[in-house]
């Protein structure tokens, strides 16, 4: 998830006029990337990509298999080993092909931010001041990080010497829900050598398998659901033990109080709630709101809902496109029927939009209690549930009492509030007076069942290096 800030603080930065789509795309790349070429799959396997604004074919992908894993695999660790092009690289090469990269992606950011919307439905503001600027961020932090990524000396016993090292970890391997493989042309134009990144697009029962069960990787970071994270730290423990971090799903819990800023707590929970259409791990599906201002925010809330701009992802003036497939819509629905049966009031959407596919209106329900499905279920979708409390302590307890802990927000204006909260929820992330907050130089990750391990920030370092403690005995005439 490499946000860095929201649609709004983009817009509100970017005083030139809005940026607009590519009309008509050109789909350059849907080939198997490894070693710095294109390949076509083993097994000759494709499989469609579709916009799901459209429901119309984009193209057909090479799918990958445990043969393509396993030469990317062979391509990732040959570019690693000593006396390779990158072994011999300096620290600060590296960053500066980083930032070439960064560079490349701003230059046709238009280009992928369209992309990004024809392939999953995302608004392409979104996408662009979103997506792409985080991707941009994050590459920019860690150009500079390259060099400075040093090791440590410390006293032990008379005539030891014992200096510690950190060496980046062999092959490791991201697995996410998408990536562009147009991206890689840009990474083959900043000059990068081959090996060094490998792309093999696939399913997770064929490549994903492949990867969580390879002894030649050596660490896997997953991005998706707490099912399949369990299967992918399963098959690396019957493996080779490969490290691996996770992040996965969400039920996210925001705290209104009542000295809140409640406009705004309307609206920054709302960017939470149907940012993507709800279909992201922060999610914040879960609002508690102090009984004084229930009401008052419940009708906010519905007002905004209602006024949300739905329509074709690729129109800037859009906020809300479509969910990304088929079984997402239907389990969706499914999810708000169910939530209707148990007892909660439908206040706006819960419905599809007529004549328009994938697209579900934005949801709200009220009188929701713990124990329904829709409060303690990942939805990932735009349901946002409001339910009411009475004390602290006892909102504390109910925001906790979820197997999830990935984010959390607090709205109020007390500090000492805000401050003692914050340390009693059980999450990752605790945004105050804010929402979906997030930058390159902060962790993130989650407790419980949201995974393990941090991504981003200096923290996230620790997870794709080696630490080695090499120990010297001097001699009686040469001693520190």
């Amino acid at each position: 998830m490499a946000q860095n800030g929201t649609i709004e603080n983009g817009l509100a930065r970017n005083t030139s006029p809005l940026p607009q789509p590519v009309k008509i795309p050109e789909i350059k790349h849907t080939k198997i990337f490894i070693n710095n070429e294109w390949h076509t799959s083993i097994k000759g396997k494709k499989f469609p990509t579709i916009n799901p604004a459209t429901g119309v074919k984009i193209c057909d992908v090479e799918e990958a298999d445990k043969a393509d894993v396993d030469e990317a695999v062979r391509a990732a660790r040959a570019a690693g080993q000593r006396g390779s092009e990158w072994r011999q690289m300096d620290a600060s090469s590296r960053g500066r092909l980083l930032h070439r990269l960064a560079d490349l992606l701003e230059r046709e950011r238009a280009v992928l931010a369209t992309l990004e919307s024809m392939d999953t439905g995302k608004p392409f503001l979104h996408a662009f001041f979103v997506d792409l600027d985080g991707s941009i961020k994050t590459l920019r932090y860690y150009a500079g990080w390259t060099d400075k990524i040093h090791g440590k000396t410390m006293p032990v016993e008379k005539r030891l010497f014992v200096y510690i090292s950190s060496l980046a970890v062999s092959v490791p391997v991201a697995v996410s829900n998408s990536i562009s493989l147009f991206f890689l042309s840009c990474y083959i134009q900043a000059g990068f050598p081959p090996g060094v990144v490998n792309i093999v697009p696939g399913f997770g029962p064929t490549a994903g398998a492949a990867i969580g069960s390879h002894m030649n990787i050596d660490k896997v970071a997953f991005t998706g659901s707490t099912e399949v994270g369990q299967l992918i730290k399963a098959a690396a423990a019957k493996s080779n033990l490969k490290r691996v971090t996770l992040e996965l799903g969400g039920k996210n819990p925001c705290i209104v109080f009542a000295d809140s800023d409640l406009q705004s707590a309307v609206e920054e929970t709302q960017k939470g709630a149907f940012f993507n259409q709800g279909q992201a791990c922060t999610a914040a599906s879960r609002v508690y709101v102090e009984e004084a201002v229930y009401d008052e925010f419940l009708r906010l809330s519905v007002e905004r809902a209602k006024n949300i701009a739905i329509g074709d992802p690729l129109e800037p003036r859009t906020s809300h496109g479509p969910q990304i497939n088929q079984h997402q819509f239907d389990k969706i629905l499914e999810l708000v029927a169910s939530g209707k049966k148990e007892g909660a009031t439908l206040e706006c959407g819960g419905c599809a939009v007529e004549d328009r596919g994938l697209f579900i209106h934005p949801t709200i329900f009220s009188d929701v209690k713990d124990h329904m499905r829709i409060a303690k279920e990942e939805i990932f979708g735009p349901v946002q549930c409001i339910m009411k409390f009475k004390t602290q302590e006892e909102v504390i307890d109910r925001a906790n009492g979820t197997q999830y802990g990935l984010t959390a927000a607090v709205f109020t204006r007390d500090i000492h509030r805000a401050m003692s909260v914050s340390a009693a929820l059980e999450a990752g992330t605790v945004w105050v007076n804010c929402y979906n907050a997030l930058h390159a130089q902060a962790p993130f990750g989650g407790y419980k069942m949201s995974g393990n391990g941090r991504e981003l920030g200096e923290y996230a370092l620790a997870e794709y290096t080696e630490v080695k403690a090499i120990t010297l005995k001097l001699s009686e005439r040469l001693t520190l």
